[in-house]
């Protein structure tokens, strides 16, 4: 027996079992697909040139040995060492993709800054040529030798002014902003059961577009439950009382299901008070056992009546039979075979029925076919699994051959059947309703049966009737998207993704391969950003390919956990709504902040700019530009990036992945408002003095003494800005820009602050701030300005975006064809697809099936004299070629496919297949025909191995586990 690592063997028997693992075994695929050690997927590089012939698969074979050696043991040889520099240097690569924001903001920082640049060096030009002109020029002075400390000093002057623009104009506090308003975030969802493991998956949650879910113990409870029954020739869309029952009936019900069902399968009380019960095993026998509950038996009793050593003969569930039976003993020394399965095939076994009042009636075909009407099609389209429930007795005279299972599993007499759910999470349907709201689309991907999946995708609202939707099934999937040579086509993916709303029977592959398409998708108005959640190691890959993966954080596994982004604590599914809030509110505040911020940035760089050429000296100092500067970076970015989410961030579509940070609107606020202040300062900077009846401070000498009227100009400035963080809370043309201040106890208590330390700098400042103290009343004045900006905020609403096409919006996202100068990076070698998806983790998958063949080809060679008619091994290359696509193969043999499975994923089932007896010239070749090794339970777990010979055929038998 050899046993791959991670099989659990639970129960049965068989005789002979040849397995292994590898890359294109199933759980090698999920761990290829996650990339192993961390590492992201690269985006593949376009215009990729070919540089002379094609290397050879014998040689692709070679570097991958190269690489597995050094993997295992170092060596010092010039292949491994150039094996080693080249993951020295993929080592040194960063592979983490930017998220959607960190593109934006890198694209509209970058802009920024090169225009405040530009400004601040045409600034220092014009100030110095300013200068020059009119000392050297115009008033004809010659430079003196004596005068040089003077001049130097002007052109200092010059430059701390250009520096201080540029200081200005570039958003500097932007990560700052990004950062709070994070981790802000993260600390607030942890309330909201939002485990965040990565630090931007809040900001990229709020531009999901798609969120692929899996339904077994995301969208439903993973608890099985009986919900509906037919017994004694009722149909109860209930749990029927026990009084309802006659004791014949429920005595037998009671002893059929507690006995023929694992003694490991339980039900335990709740771990909390209030939780609900535990169910422990098999998930189709709890529900039969908390049937069993529900009608106020208890099957422990029965079952230390019958303990499990004295049943006579167990018969256990496989996928040919698809039931359980189980014999006993009876007092009277005769027997009674208990038996349940699928109630389509063992009510063509039963030949009595049990009538109302616990009697046998005769159950005809006729019988059968009008029951499957009436009760079981019912039940199905209802999205209920049916199970059968039936006994037979056997007399002390007439005992059977217990080896002739047909004989004895037949004749049998129906007591119930049952209909069994995995129910919907009750907060699942109003969840998906709100994201639907939301602009997001939900689609259901699992493993599951498409009528169950159909059903339970109703039940959720994830299909409504009316709409243009598909349901399809992972074979279907995969028919419509691959070309004739099995090469997935994003144009036919295209065509699938925007209708599909249920993918059933998916492999973990085809959970990837939809992700991976919507995200790539170019169609429709904007790229799409997808969420991905899940419990299951199956989900993995989706997981980690996602823009977001969310794990459950009870329920998930550990690699669901390890591939995600976000955990969810309490396994709800209304976190997520939670977190779309918390996202959307992020994007919110850092476009709230850089409405502010480019406000001030506009407005400070004219003023300066402006000003310098016109007076020869910045109306505003360098140390009044810094606190302003301090204002709008750290202090704004704390105040605007804290403001907590509402309900009416759900109102609006998502962003996505292109558009703009800065819209129209936006855009609008940021024109309008420097507007508002330039007139100001302006008229301030020019006839200020007059209205003030003040000295002008225009044209002051070098080392003169700080002026009212430029002091003026500065608060008033100031007071511009804090008035106008008030219309900044709001980016979407709202009109009420106090709603909800008082929410926000961090705003109010930085604009407060900040008016008080503005008071303290004007009054008490001094030359180092270049202030000069104020009057009450020209304090009021500059208060009254300032509180203009509410006024003119209304205004500017007033104004409609639509009629402003001229305005041009900002921040786009980063193209999809958009290389980083880390994927440029030099020395990175290109190569292809599959050498991408073996990763480290993979090598040693990779090494240990390469051992293997090595063995078994010495173990030929000795034997090959032996045997003349023995095939001649395949070259060592073959295995390489064979697994240069470890997702699929697809050839001559379509049932090869290892990823499109045939079988329920939710029945409580092992299948083995293996080949049937070799020949004595094919003994030695054994290992090469392949086995193929289904494990089934609540989640599917497969391992295959398959032939070194891309020809040859997967043979199976069947046995059971």
């Amino acid at each position: 027996w050899f046993w791959p690592p991670g099989t659990h063997v639970m129960e049965g028997s068989g005789r002979m079992v040849v397995t292994a693992v590898g890359v294109n075994s199933q759980t090698g695929i999920i761990f290829t697909l996650l990339g192993a050690g961390g590492e992201e997927e690269k985006k593949d590089k376009k215009g990729k040139q070919q540089d002379g012939a094609m290397e050879s698969s014998q040689t692709k074979a070679k570097k991958q040995d190269g690489a597995v050696a050094m993997e295992m043991q170092p060596l010092k040889s010039a292949e491994g060492g150039e094996t080693e520099e080249r993951e020295k240097k993929k080592a040194n690569v960063p592979k983490k993709e930017k998220s959607v924001l960190q593109g934006k903001l890198t694209k509209l920082a970058v802009q920024i800054g090169k225009a405040g640049l530009v400004m601040s060096a045409v600034t220092v030009i014009i100030l110095a040529l300013y200068f020059v002109i009119e000392t050297f020029v115009v008033d004809g002075r010659a430079w003196l030798a004596e005068c040089t400390p003077v001049y130097v000093q002007y052109f200092v002057k010059f430059f701390i002014i250009g520096v201080t623009v540029l200081v200005v104009a570039v958003p500097e506090g932007l990560p700052l902003a990004v950062t709070i308003s994070l981790a802000y975030s993260v600390k607030k969802m942890m309330r909201d059961n939002n485990l965040v493991r990565h630090l931007d998956a809040c900001e990229t949650m709020g531009n999901a577009t798609a969120i692929c879910s899996d339904k077994t113990g995301t969208l439903t409870t993973n608890r099985m439950t009986v919900v509906q029954s037919y017994l004694g020739d009722t149909h109860y869309k209930e749990v029927p009382a026990p009084s309802a029952l006659t004791p014949k009936i429920l005595d037998l019900l009671v002893h059929a299901i507690s006995i023929n069902s694992a003694y490991t399968t339980k039900i335990l009380p709740p771990e909390k008070e209030g939780a609900l019960p535990r169910q422990v095993g098999n998930k189709t026998e709890c529900a039969l056992l908390g049937f069993v509950l529900d009608l106020k038996q208890d099957f422990q009793p029965v079952r230390e009546q019958i303990p499990e050593d004295k049943l006579y003969k167990v018969y256990t569930f496989n996928s040919v039979r698809k039931s359980m039976s189980t014999v006993i003993r009876m007092p009277d020394s005769g027997f009674r075979l208990f038996s349940k399965g699928a109630s389509e095939i063992l009510l063509k076994k039963c030949t009595n029925i049990l009538n109302s009042n616990g009697e046998l009636r005769s159950f005809r075909p006729r019988d059968r076919d009008d029951m499957v009407q009436k009760i079981i099609e019912p039940m199905a389209c209802d999205g209920l699994r049916t199970i059968c429930i039936a006994y037979r007795d056997f007399s002390a005279a007439q005992e059977p051959d217990w080896d002739n299972e047909n004989e004895v599993v037949g004749d049998l007499t129906c007591i119930a059947v049952v209909g069994i759910e995995d129910p919907v999470r009750p907060e699942v349907p109003e969840a998906i309703r709100k994201c639907q709201r939301a602009g997001i689309t939900v689609r259901m991907v699992t493993g599951d049966n498409i009528n169950t999946a159909r059903a339970i995708a109703a039940k959720c609202g994830i299909i409504q009737p009316g709409e243009d939707f598909l349901c399809l099934e992972g074979k279907e999937f995969n028919r419509r998207i691959r070309n004739e040579k099995g090469e997935i086509e994003q144009e036919r993916l295209d065509k699938v993704w925007p209708k599909l709303r249920v993918l059933a029977r998916s492999s973990p592959t085809d959970k990837h391969t939809l992700v991976k398409g919507i995200i790539d998708s170019n169609t429709g108005e904007q790229r799409q950003v997808v969420a991905v959640t899940g419990d299951g190691t199956n989900d993995g890959p989706a997981l980690k390919k996602a823009d977001v993966g969310f794990a459950m954080g009870i329920a998930g596994t550990d690699v669901a956990k390890e591939a995600s982004d976000i955990i969810l604590t309490d396994d709800n599914f209304t976190s997520i709504v939670k977190a779309v809030m918390w996202g959307r509110n992020v994007y919110d505040s850092i476009s709230k902040f850089l409405q502010f911020q480019l406000t001030v940035n506009v407005v400070a760089v004219i003023v300066a700019f402006t000003g310098a050429c016109i007076t020869q000296d910045s109306p505003l100092k360098a140390v009044q530009m810094l606190w302003v500067n301090l204002i709008m970076d750290t202090f704004a970015s704390l105040a605007l990036a804290t403001e907590p989410p509402t309900e009416s961030l759900l109102l609006r579509k998502p962003y996505g992945r292109d558009k703009p940070l800065i819209s129209r609107t936006m855009m609008k606020n940021i024109l309008g408002h420097a507007v508002y202040q330039l007139t100001t300062i302006f008229t301030l900077l020019f006839v200020g003095e007059l209205f003030f009846d003040i000295d002008s401070g225009r044209n002051a000498p070098l080392h003169s003494p700080p002026s009212e009227h430029y002091t003026i100009i500065f608060n008033t400035f100031v007071m511009m800005q804090l008035f106008n963080e008030i219309n900044a809370r709001k980016i979407h043309g709202e009109r009420n820009v106090f709603h909800g201040i008082f929410g926000n106890p961090i705003f109010c208590t930085i604009v407060l602050g900040t008016f008080a330390i503005q008071i303290v700098i004007v009054q008490f400042g001094g030359k180092p701030f270049s202030c000069s103290p104020l009057s009450t009343e020209q304090w009021l004045w500059c208060l009254f300005v300032g509180a203009g900006e509410l006024v003119w905020g209304q205004v500017i609403a007033t104004i409609p975006t639509s009629q402003l096409k001229c305005l041009k919006e900002a921040g786009h996202g980063p193209g999809k064809d958009e290389m980083t100068d880390e994927e440029l990076a030099e020395g990175e070698e290109e190569i292809d697809h599959a050498e991408r998806e073996l990763r480290r983790g993979q090598i040693l998958w990779f090494r240990g099936l390469n051992r293997i063949q090595t063995q078994i080809r010495v173990v030929k060679a000795f034997r090959s004299s032996l045997y003349e008619g023995l095939e001649k091994p395949e070259s060592k290359t073959s295995i390489h070629n064979f697994m240069a696509t470890p997702e699929f193969l697809i050839n001559d043999y379509t049932h090869n496919i290892p990823l499109i499975d045939d079988t329920d994923v939710d029945e409580n089932e092992e299948r083995l297949r293996a080949p049937p007896p070799p020949s004595p010239n094919q003994n030695n070749n054994a290992i090469d025909s392949g086995v193929y090794l289904t494990t089934r339970g609540t989640k599917s777990a497969t391992s295959s191995v398959f032939s070194s010979r891309p020809g040859s055929p997967l043979h199976s038998v069947e046995t059971s586990l």
